[in-house]
């Protein structure tokens, strides 16, 4: 069955960077669209950054120029890389596939902002 797991979240001074980690098993990942999700306290879950099979990719406004999203269709695994951390970056990131109508999470990541 599909199963992806997050990884590489944790506490980071503002300013500071993380790589988050997404291994997906259970389909072909190389032909599937991956997206990265947030959720802060209180929020709704909102896309922060997805890329396409082909690679392509897209982010939500706020983390442009800061937040990178790639893929290693070799090691089936999503990546998040994420520069310039803020406060309101404080959030559990999730990654995410839609697959055969079915939307898939993982069991999501802390990341935490603070000095």
């Amino acid at each position: 069955q599909v199963q992806l797991v997050e990884s590489g979240g944790g506490l980071v001074q503002p300013g500071g960077s993380l790589r988050l980690s997404c291994a997906a098993s259970g389909f072909t990942f190389s032909r599937y669209a991956m997206r990265w999700y947030r959720q802060a306290p209180g929020k709704q879950r909102e896309l922060v950054a997805g890329i396409l099979s082909v690679g392509l990719t897209n982010y939500v406004d706020s983390v442009k120029g800061r937040f990178t999203i790639s893929r290693d269709n070799a090691k089936n695994t999503v990546y998040l890389q994420m520069n310039s951390l803020n406060a309101e970056d404080t959030a559990v990131y999730y990654c995410n596939v839609n697959y055969y109508s079915n939307t898939y999470w993982g069991q999501g990541t802390q990341v935490t902002v603070s000095s």
